[in-house]
Protein backbone atom coordinates (compact mmCIF):
# COMPACT_ATOMS: atom_id res chain seq x y z
CA UNK A 1 0.00 0.00 0.00
CA UNK A 2 3.05 2.32 1.30
CA UNK A 3 4.39 2.18 -2.62
CA UNK A 4 1.03 2.43 -4.44
CA UNK A 5 1.13 5.50 -2.45
CA UNK A 6 4.17 7.06 -3.03
CA UNK A 7 3.69 5.91 -7.09
CA UNK A 8 0.61 7.80 -6.89
CA UNK A 9 2.20 11.03 -5.10
CA UNK A 10 4.92 10.93 -7.94
CA UNK A 11 2.46 10.51 -10.72
CA UNK A 12 0.55 13.54 -9.33
CA UNK A 13 4.03 15.05 -9.18
CA UNK A 14 4.53 14.69 -12.57
CA UNK A 15 1.44 15.42 -14.19
CA UNK A 16 1.87 19.10 -12.21
CA UNK A 17 5.14 19.90 -13.84
CA UNK A 18 3.72 19.12 -17.25
CA UNK A 19 0.74 20.80 -17.11
CA UNK A 20 2.80 23.57 -15.89
CA UNK A 21 4.80 24.43 -18.99
CA UNK A 22 1.75 24.79 -20.47
CA UNK A 23 0.99 24.30 -24.24
CA UNK A 24 4.20 24.09 -26.96
CA UNK A 25 2.44 23.56 -30.61
CA UNK A 26 3.08 20.08 -32.33
CA UNK A 27 6.17 21.08 -34.76
CA UNK A 28 4.22 20.12 -37.99
CA UNK A 29 4.13 22.85 -39.94
CA UNK A 30 0.65 24.41 -39.09
CA UNK A 31 -0.38 27.94 -38.70
CA UNK A 32 -2.45 28.75 -35.47
CA UNK A 33 -4.59 31.64 -35.05
CA UNK A 34 -5.65 32.49 -31.90
CA UNK A 35 -9.00 30.15 -32.30
CA UNK A 36 -6.67 27.52 -33.46
CA UNK A 37 -4.65 27.46 -30.25
CA UNK A 38 -8.14 27.37 -28.02
CA UNK A 39 -9.19 24.78 -29.87
CA UNK A 40 -6.26 22.88 -29.18
CA UNK A 41 -5.51 23.76 -25.98
CA UNK A 42 -8.41 24.77 -24.12
CA UNK A 43 -6.67 24.92 -20.65
CA UNK A 44 -3.79 27.42 -21.79
CA UNK A 45 -6.50 29.89 -23.63
CA UNK A 46 -9.98 30.96 -23.41
CA UNK A 47 -11.94 33.21 -25.36
CA UNK A 48 -15.25 35.64 -24.73
CA UNK A 49 -15.87 37.41 -27.97
CA UNK A 50 -12.98 38.92 -28.92
CA UNK A 51 -10.85 38.94 -25.76
CA UNK A 52 -8.38 35.85 -25.29
CA UNK A 53 -6.81 35.07 -22.11
CA UNK A 54 -4.13 33.28 -21.91
CA UNK A 55 -3.26 32.10 -18.54
CA UNK A 56 -0.27 29.28 -19.07
CA UNK A 57 2.86 29.93 -21.08
CA UNK A 58 2.73 29.63 -24.49
CA UNK A 59 5.75 28.00 -26.71
CA UNK A 60 5.17 28.04 -30.70
CA UNK A 61 7.75 25.85 -32.70
CA UNK A 62 10.29 26.03 -34.95
CA UNK A 63 8.39 24.74 -37.86
CA UNK A 64 5.17 26.57 -36.82
CA UNK A 65 3.40 29.56 -37.30
CA UNK A 66 1.43 32.17 -34.49
CA UNK A 67 -0.94 34.33 -36.59
CA UNK A 68 -2.75 37.20 -35.61
CA UNK A 69 -4.78 38.61 -38.68
CA UNK A 70 -7.74 39.95 -36.53
CA UNK A 71 -8.12 42.96 -34.20
CA UNK A 72 -8.61 41.24 -30.79
CA UNK A 73 -7.41 41.61 -27.23
CA UNK A 74 -5.09 38.94 -25.66
CA UNK A 75 -5.00 39.28 -22.23
CA UNK A 76 -2.21 37.24 -20.57
CA UNK A 77 -1.45 36.03 -16.72
CA UNK A 78 0.85 36.66 -14.21
CA UNK A 79 4.55 35.60 -14.93
CA UNK A 80 2.93 33.81 -18.25
CA UNK A 81 5.68 33.56 -21.31
CA UNK A 82 5.63 33.27 -24.91
CA UNK A 83 8.25 31.71 -26.20
CA UNK A 84 8.91 31.47 -30.35
CA UNK A 85 11.38 29.03 -32.42
CA UNK A 86 9.35 29.41 -35.67
CA UNK A 87 7.46 32.14 -36.96
CA UNK A 88 5.04 34.92 -34.99
CA UNK A 89 3.16 37.58 -37.45
CA UNK A 90 0.70 40.59 -36.15
CA UNK A 91 -1.12 41.51 -39.38
CA UNK A 92 -4.64 43.15 -38.20
CA UNK A 93 -5.10 46.85 -37.79
CA UNK A 94 -5.48 46.91 -34.48
CA UNK A 95 -4.69 43.93 -31.56
CA UNK A 96 -3.74 44.70 -27.51
CA UNK A 97 -1.59 42.44 -25.67
CA UNK A 98 -2.20 43.37 -21.82
CA UNK A 99 -1.93 41.78 -18.56
CA UNK A 100 -5.59 40.18 -17.34
CA UNK A 101 -4.43 42.34 -14.54
CA UNK A 102 -1.84 45.23 -15.07
CA UNK A 103 -0.55 45.22 -11.57
CA UNK A 104 0.65 42.05 -12.04
CA UNK A 105 2.19 41.59 -15.22
CA UNK A 106 3.09 38.44 -17.65
CA UNK A 107 6.71 37.84 -18.51
CA UNK A 108 6.74 38.68 -21.97
CA UNK A 109 7.97 37.41 -25.17
CA UNK A 110 11.13 35.51 -26.02
CA UNK A 111 11.60 35.44 -29.44
CA UNK A 112 14.48 32.44 -30.05
CA UNK A 113 17.52 33.04 -32.32
CA UNK A 114 15.94 31.69 -36.15
CA UNK A 115 12.54 32.94 -35.24
CA UNK A 116 10.61 35.05 -37.56
CA UNK A 117 9.33 38.03 -35.78
CA UNK A 118 7.01 41.00 -37.61
CA UNK A 119 4.79 43.08 -35.62
CA UNK A 120 2.34 45.86 -36.47
CA UNK A 121 -0.45 47.67 -35.38
CA UNK A 122 -0.35 46.55 -32.08
CA UNK A 123 -0.63 47.95 -28.50
CA UNK A 124 1.53 45.64 -25.99
CA UNK A 125 1.59 47.02 -22.39
CA UNK A 126 2.26 45.55 -18.77
CA UNK A 127 4.57 42.59 -19.68
CA UNK A 128 8.17 41.80 -19.08
CA UNK A 129 9.02 43.41 -22.92
CA UNK A 130 10.29 41.68 -25.99
CA UNK A 131 13.53 39.46 -25.91
CA UNK A 132 15.07 39.60 -29.64
CA UNK A 133 17.60 36.35 -30.23
CA UNK A 134 16.83 36.69 -33.65
CA UNK A 135 17.95 38.26 -36.43
CA UNK A 136 14.81 38.66 -38.36
CA UNK A 137 12.49 40.56 -36.43
CA UNK A 138 10.51 44.15 -37.25
CA UNK A 139 8.17 46.14 -35.58
CA UNK A 140 6.23 48.80 -36.93
CA UNK A 141 3.55 51.47 -35.87
CA UNK A 142 2.94 49.62 -32.70
CA UNK A 143 2.62 51.01 -28.71
CA UNK A 144 4.71 49.94 -26.20
CA UNK A 145 4.00 51.08 -22.61
CA UNK A 146 4.09 50.59 -18.98
CA UNK A 147 6.06 46.97 -19.84
CA UNK A 148 8.26 46.22 -16.70
CA UNK A 149 11.84 44.07 -16.55
CA UNK A 150 10.68 40.31 -17.29
CA UNK A 151 12.08 38.28 -20.81
CA UNK A 152 13.79 41.59 -21.44
CA UNK A 153 15.76 43.54 -19.30
CA UNK A 154 17.89 45.95 -20.69
CA UNK A 155 15.19 47.29 -22.30
CA UNK A 156 11.58 47.33 -23.41
CA UNK A 157 12.92 45.81 -27.04
CA UNK A 158 15.88 44.17 -26.40
CA UNK A 159 18.46 43.01 -29.09
CA UNK A 160 20.87 40.56 -29.41
CA UNK A 161 21.36 39.87 -32.95
CA UNK A 162 21.23 41.22 -36.69
CA UNK A 163 19.73 44.32 -38.13
CA UNK A 164 16.19 44.76 -36.57
CA UNK A 165 13.85 46.91 -38.10
CA UNK A 166 12.05 49.07 -35.64
CA UNK A 167 9.79 51.98 -36.95
CA UNK A 168 6.94 54.38 -36.89
CA UNK A 169 6.41 53.14 -32.89
CA UNK A 170 5.72 54.87 -29.62
CA UNK A 171 7.28 53.70 -26.21
CA UNK A 172 6.59 55.43 -23.96
CA UNK A 173 6.69 55.64 -20.03
CA UNK A 174 8.17 51.61 -19.49
CA UNK A 175 10.10 51.12 -16.54
CA UNK A 176 13.08 50.13 -19.14
CA UNK A 177 14.57 51.79 -21.30
CA UNK A 178 13.13 51.41 -24.70
CA UNK A 179 16.00 49.61 -26.96
CA UNK A 180 18.68 48.17 -25.96
CA UNK A 181 21.25 45.67 -27.04
CA UNK A 182 23.99 43.51 -25.14
CA UNK A 183 27.35 45.41 -24.57
CA UNK A 184 28.72 42.08 -26.89
CA UNK A 185 26.00 41.91 -28.89
CA UNK A 186 26.45 43.46 -32.26
CA UNK A 187 23.58 44.26 -33.64
CA UNK A 188 22.89 47.09 -35.83
CA UNK A 189 19.28 48.15 -35.93
CA UNK A 190 17.13 50.42 -38.11
CA UNK A 191 15.59 52.89 -35.51
CA UNK A 192 13.16 55.05 -37.65
CA UNK A 193 10.51 57.64 -37.22
CA UNK A 194 9.39 56.65 -33.45
CA UNK A 195 8.65 58.78 -30.66
CA UNK A 196 10.02 57.42 -27.53
CA UNK A 197 9.22 59.48 -24.17
CA UNK A 198 9.97 58.81 -20.35
CA UNK A 199 11.19 55.35 -20.90
CA UNK A 200 13.47 53.86 -17.87
CA UNK A 201 11.06 54.94 -14.90
CA UNK A 202 12.77 52.63 -12.36
CA UNK A 203 15.41 55.41 -12.92
CA UNK A 204 18.93 53.47 -13.77
CA UNK A 205 21.65 54.64 -14.90
CA UNK A 206 21.06 53.84 -18.69
CA UNK A 207 19.45 55.68 -21.95
CA UNK A 208 16.33 55.26 -23.85
CA UNK A 209 18.09 54.11 -27.01
CA UNK A 210 21.13 52.01 -25.45
CA UNK A 211 22.85 50.12 -27.74
CA UNK A 212 26.62 48.33 -27.56
CA UNK A 213 28.90 47.45 -30.60
CA UNK A 214 27.39 47.14 -33.75
CA UNK A 215 28.25 45.23 -37.15
CA UNK A 216 31.02 46.42 -38.51
CA UNK A 217 29.51 46.69 -42.15
CA UNK A 218 26.22 47.83 -41.93
CA UNK A 219 25.70 50.79 -39.82
CA UNK A 220 23.22 50.99 -36.57
CA UNK A 221 20.99 53.60 -38.36
CA UNK A 222 19.06 55.74 -35.72
CA UNK A 223 17.17 58.07 -37.91
CA UNK A 224 14.23 60.86 -37.73
CA UNK A 225 13.40 60.20 -33.75
CA UNK A 226 11.51 62.21 -30.92
CA UNK A 227 13.27 61.44 -27.67
CA UNK A 228 12.05 63.27 -25.20
CA UNK A 229 12.67 62.39 -21.34
CA UNK A 230 10.96 62.81 -18.32
CA UNK A 231 12.42 65.66 -16.17
CA UNK A 232 12.02 63.88 -12.75
CA UNK A 233 14.48 61.10 -13.65
CA UNK A 234 18.28 62.50 -12.75
CA UNK A 235 19.66 59.18 -14.10
CA UNK A 236 18.31 58.65 -17.48
CA UNK A 237 20.14 59.97 -20.83
CA UNK A 238 18.80 59.96 -24.66
CA UNK A 239 21.21 58.18 -26.46
CA UNK A 240 24.51 55.95 -25.66
CA UNK A 241 26.13 53.28 -28.28
CA UNK A 242 29.30 52.15 -26.47
CA UNK A 243 32.02 49.77 -26.97
CA UNK A 244 33.36 48.49 -23.87
CA UNK A 245 34.38 44.70 -25.67
CA UNK A 246 36.98 45.30 -28.38
CA UNK A 247 34.16 45.72 -31.16
CA UNK A 248 33.15 47.85 -33.64
CA UNK A 249 30.72 51.11 -33.71
CA UNK A 250 29.26 51.66 -36.75
CA UNK A 251 26.33 54.57 -36.70
CA UNK A 252 24.63 56.48 -38.30
CA UNK A 253 22.57 59.21 -36.25
CA UNK A 254 20.47 62.17 -37.82
CA UNK A 255 17.60 64.40 -37.73
CA UNK A 256 16.38 63.50 -34.11
CA UNK A 257 14.70 65.60 -31.89
CA UNK A 258 16.44 64.74 -28.27
CA UNK A 259 15.21 66.98 -25.64
CA UNK A 260 14.96 66.50 -21.60
CA UNK A 261 17.09 63.60 -20.80
CA UNK A 262 20.18 63.70 -18.47
CA UNK A 263 22.43 63.89 -21.70
CA UNK A 264 21.62 64.21 -25.28
CA UNK A 265 24.18 61.60 -27.10
CA UNK A 266 27.28 59.97 -26.03
CA UNK A 267 29.58 57.35 -27.82
CA UNK A 268 31.88 55.81 -26.00
CA UNK A 269 35.30 53.37 -26.42
CA UNK A 270 37.15 53.16 -29.79
CA UNK A 271 37.15 51.17 -33.15
CA UNK A 272 33.96 54.00 -33.36
CA UNK A 273 32.81 55.59 -36.86
CA UNK A 274 29.75 57.88 -36.51
CA UNK A 275 27.67 60.29 -38.58
CA UNK A 276 25.77 62.65 -36.39
CA UNK A 277 23.58 65.47 -38.70
CA UNK A 278 20.95 67.68 -38.11
CA UNK A 279 20.07 66.67 -34.81
CA UNK A 280 17.95 69.15 -32.48
CA UNK A 281 19.86 68.48 -29.16
CA UNK A 282 18.18 70.94 -26.29
CA UNK A 283 17.55 71.04 -22.82
CA UNK A 284 19.21 67.48 -21.63
CA UNK A 285 20.16 68.86 -17.89
CA UNK A 286 18.49 67.09 -15.47
CA UNK A 287 20.44 65.72 -13.45
CA UNK A 288 21.99 69.11 -13.08
CA UNK A 289 25.47 68.13 -12.16
CA UNK A 290 28.08 69.15 -14.98
CA UNK A 291 30.84 66.78 -13.24
CA UNK A 292 28.41 63.92 -14.39
CA UNK A 293 26.66 64.54 -17.59
CA UNK A 294 24.77 66.99 -19.24
CA UNK A 295 26.40 67.17 -22.27
CA UNK A 296 24.34 67.83 -25.62
CA UNK A 297 27.04 65.37 -27.50
CA UNK A 298 29.52 63.32 -25.50
CA UNK A 299 32.73 61.92 -27.27
CA UNK A 300 35.20 59.68 -24.78
CA UNK A 301 37.65 56.77 -25.17
CA UNK A 302 40.53 55.94 -23.70
CA UNK A 303 42.61 55.08 -26.68
CA UNK A 304 42.86 56.12 -30.14
CA UNK A 305 40.36 55.34 -32.87
CA UNK A 306 37.01 57.14 -33.15
CA UNK A 307 35.89 59.31 -36.05
CA UNK A 308 33.31 60.83 -35.60
CA UNK A 309 31.78 63.83 -38.29
CA UNK A 310 29.12 65.83 -37.30
CA UNK A 311 27.10 68.71 -39.08
CA UNK A 312 23.69 71.02 -39.11
CA UNK A 313 23.46 69.85 -35.62
CA UNK A 314 21.10 72.30 -33.01
CA UNK A 315 22.93 72.05 -29.39
CA UNK A 316 20.99 74.65 -27.40
CA UNK A 317 20.35 74.55 -23.07
CA UNK A 318 22.66 71.67 -22.04
CA UNK A 319 24.86 71.83 -19.32
CA UNK A 320 27.86 71.72 -21.89
CA UNK A 321 27.38 71.99 -25.69
CA UNK A 322 29.81 69.11 -26.65
CA UNK A 323 32.60 67.64 -24.68
CA UNK A 324 35.15 65.90 -26.42
CA UNK A 325 37.32 63.65 -23.63
CA UNK A 326 40.39 61.13 -23.50
CA UNK A 327 41.43 60.25 -27.11
CA UNK A 328 38.18 60.80 -28.68
CA UNK A 329 38.59 62.95 -31.88
CA UNK A 330 35.11 64.64 -33.84
CA UNK A 331 35.04 66.51 -36.88
CA UNK A 332 32.86 69.22 -37.18
CA UNK A 333 33.97 71.34 -40.48
CA UNK A 334 36.70 70.80 -42.24
CA UNK A 335 36.24 73.25 -45.20
CA UNK A 336 36.03 70.26 -47.69
CA UNK A 337 33.96 67.26 -47.57
CA UNK A 338 32.13 68.47 -43.92
CA UNK A 339 30.37 71.67 -44.18
CA UNK A 340 29.80 72.48 -40.60
CA UNK A 341 27.23 74.14 -40.11
CA UNK A 342 26.43 73.24 -36.13
CA UNK A 343 24.36 76.08 -33.67
CA UNK A 344 25.32 76.35 -30.54
CA UNK A 345 23.27 78.35 -28.02
CA UNK A 346 22.84 78.98 -24.32
CA UNK A 347 25.06 75.72 -23.43
CA UNK A 348 26.33 76.37 -19.63
CA UNK A 349 26.45 76.44 -16.20
CA UNK A 350 28.31 78.02 -13.23
CA UNK A 351 27.45 81.10 -15.36
CA UNK A 352 30.09 80.06 -18.07
CA UNK A 353 28.83 79.21 -21.87
CA UNK A 354 30.64 75.95 -23.21
CA UNK A 355 29.72 75.31 -26.67
CA UNK A 356 32.91 73.31 -27.53
CA UNK A 357 35.25 71.47 -24.49
CA UNK A 358 38.02 69.65 -26.20
CA UNK A 359 39.33 67.66 -23.04
CA UNK A 360 42.08 65.74 -25.24
CA UNK A 361 45.41 66.36 -26.66
CA UNK A 362 44.17 66.22 -30.52
CA UNK A 363 43.45 68.72 -32.77
CA UNK A 364 39.92 69.61 -34.17
CA UNK A 365 38.26 71.10 -36.70
CA UNK A 366 35.41 72.78 -36.54
CA UNK A 367 34.85 75.06 -39.16
CA UNK A 368 31.89 77.23 -40.58
CA UNK A 369 29.78 76.90 -37.09
CA UNK A 370 27.36 79.20 -35.48
CA UNK A 371 28.75 79.11 -31.68
CA UNK A 372 26.58 81.74 -30.47
CA UNK A 373 23.39 81.79 -31.45
CA UNK A 374 22.05 84.62 -29.09
CA UNK A 375 24.87 86.89 -30.10
CA UNK A 376 24.67 87.40 -34.08
CA UNK A 377 26.77 87.53 -36.73
CA UNK A 378 29.07 85.86 -34.82
CA UNK A 379 33.09 86.72 -34.48
CA UNK A 380 36.03 84.79 -33.85
CA UNK A 381 36.22 86.12 -30.43
CA UNK A 382 32.53 85.53 -29.83
CA UNK A 383 33.46 81.85 -30.82
CA UNK A 384 36.97 81.82 -29.06
CA UNK A 385 34.56 82.87 -25.48
CA UNK A 386 32.91 79.38 -25.61
CA UNK A 387 35.12 76.82 -26.99
CA UNK A 388 37.79 75.27 -24.40
CA UNK A 389 41.04 74.57 -26.16
CA UNK A 390 44.77 74.69 -26.04
CA UNK A 391 44.55 78.40 -26.01
CA UNK A 392 42.59 77.96 -22.90
CA UNK A 393 44.77 74.82 -21.38
CA UNK A 394 48.32 74.42 -22.59
CA UNK A 395 47.99 70.54 -22.69
CA UNK A 396 44.65 70.68 -25.05
CA UNK A 397 44.57 69.97 -28.53
CA UNK A 398 43.77 73.13 -30.59
CA UNK A 399 40.17 73.70 -32.09
CA UNK A 400 40.32 75.35 -35.65
CA UNK A 401 37.17 77.32 -36.09
CA UNK A 402 38.26 80.08 -38.44
CA UNK A 403 35.71 81.18 -40.29
CA UNK A 404 32.78 81.16 -38.11
CA UNK A 405 29.44 81.40 -39.74
CA UNK A 406 25.94 82.30 -38.75
CA UNK A 407 24.75 83.20 -42.14
CA UNK A 408 23.10 79.64 -43.22
CA UNK A 409 20.37 80.36 -40.40
CA UNK A 410 17.39 80.96 -42.44
CA UNK A 411 14.85 82.43 -41.30
CA UNK A 412 12.85 79.61 -40.61
CA UNK A 413 15.20 78.59 -38.36
CA UNK A 414 15.92 82.28 -36.64
CA UNK A 415 12.26 82.89 -35.78
CA UNK A 416 11.16 79.47 -35.68
CA UNK A 417 12.87 79.91 -32.07
CA UNK A 418 9.98 82.25 -31.29
CA UNK A 419 6.84 79.93 -32.69
CA UNK A 420 5.45 77.78 -29.73
CA UNK A 421 3.60 74.56 -30.37
CA UNK A 422 1.86 72.61 -27.29
CA UNK A 423 1.05 70.65 -26.14
CA UNK A 424 2.85 68.10 -27.04
CA UNK A 425 1.92 65.16 -26.70
CA UNK A 426 -1.61 66.26 -26.87
CA UNK A 427 -5.51 64.93 -26.95
CA UNK A 428 -6.28 67.26 -29.16
CA UNK A 429 -5.88 70.91 -28.01
CA UNK A 430 -3.20 72.54 -29.88
CA UNK A 431 -1.85 76.16 -29.67
CA UNK A 432 0.31 77.89 -32.24
CA UNK A 433 1.65 80.65 -30.13
CA UNK A 434 4.01 83.65 -31.19
CA UNK A 435 2.73 83.12 -35.47
CA UNK A 436 4.56 85.90 -37.10
CA UNK A 437 5.40 84.28 -40.62
CA UNK A 438 3.07 81.18 -41.42
CA UNK A 439 -0.33 81.37 -42.90
CA UNK A 440 -0.86 77.30 -43.75
CA UNK A 441 -0.61 74.46 -41.14
CA UNK A 442 -0.59 71.06 -43.27
CA UNK A 443 -1.09 67.36 -41.14
CA UNK A 444 0.52 64.40 -42.75
CA UNK A 445 0.28 61.06 -41.25
CA UNK A 446 3.29 58.71 -40.93
CA UNK A 447 2.67 56.88 -44.42
CA UNK A 448 3.16 60.95 -46.53
CA UNK A 449 -0.90 60.82 -46.78
CA UNK A 450 -2.32 64.60 -46.00
CA UNK A 451 -5.12 64.13 -43.46
CA UNK A 452 -5.96 67.92 -42.94
CA UNK A 453 -5.03 71.70 -43.74
CA UNK A 454 -5.46 74.61 -41.44
CA UNK A 455 -5.25 78.14 -41.82
CA UNK A 456 -3.24 80.13 -39.40
CA UNK A 457 -3.12 83.83 -38.27
CA UNK A 458 -0.75 86.05 -36.76
CA UNK A 459 -0.48 85.60 -33.14
CA UNK A 460 -1.66 82.78 -31.13
CA UNK A 461 -4.08 80.02 -32.96
CA UNK A 462 -6.26 77.94 -31.09
CA UNK A 463 -6.56 74.26 -32.97
CA UNK A 464 -8.93 71.25 -32.51
CA UNK A 465 -6.84 68.16 -34.17
CA UNK A 466 -9.96 65.75 -34.20
CA UNK A 467 -7.02 62.77 -35.03
CA UNK A 468 -6.98 58.77 -33.84
CA UNK A 469 -4.00 58.47 -31.41
CA UNK A 470 -0.69 58.47 -32.87
CA UNK A 471 2.72 60.39 -34.65
CA UNK A 472 1.55 63.32 -37.50
CA UNK A 473 3.61 65.63 -39.05
CA UNK A 474 2.92 68.92 -39.33
CA UNK A 475 3.94 71.12 -42.20
CA UNK A 476 3.63 75.11 -41.30
CA UNK A 477 4.06 76.65 -44.73
CA UNK A 478 4.65 80.79 -45.01
CA UNK A 479 5.37 83.05 -48.23
CA UNK A 480 9.09 82.54 -48.07
CA UNK A 481 9.67 79.84 -45.21
CA UNK A 482 8.32 76.58 -44.09
CA UNK A 483 9.18 74.48 -41.72
CA UNK A 484 8.36 70.64 -40.40
CA UNK A 485 7.51 69.34 -36.97
CA UNK A 486 6.40 66.65 -35.22
CA UNK A 487 2.93 66.32 -32.86
CA UNK A 488 2.09 63.34 -31.27
CA UNK A 489 -1.94 62.70 -30.36
CA UNK A 490 -2.75 60.55 -27.03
Amino acid sequence: MKQLLLNFIATICVFAMVSAQGYTTPDTGTTFTLNDLVAASPTTITVSGSTYTLIDDLTISATDTFLMDTDVTLEIGADILITVFGTFHVTANQVTITAINPASPYEGFRFEEFSNIQIQNATIQYGGGLRVLTETFSIDNCLLTNNVSGAATGGVIALSRGMAQITNNIISFNDTPAISSGANSAVSPYIFNNYIEGNNQANSNRPQINIGTTLATDPLQIVQNTIIGDRSLDMVGGIAVSNFVGGNINAIIDDNIIIDNRYGLTILGNNSFAYIRNNHIENNDTQGDPNLGGSGISLNTSSAGMNVIASGNQIRGNLWGITVIGQATINLGDGAGNIGENVFSENGNGGVTYALYNNTPNNLMAMNNCWDETNLPNTLADAENVIVHQNDIGSLGLVTFDPVNCGFLSIDETQLQDISIYPNPTKGELFIANNTQYQQMNVYGIDGKLIMVQTLHPGTNELQMDLTPGMYILELHGNQSKTIKKLMIQ
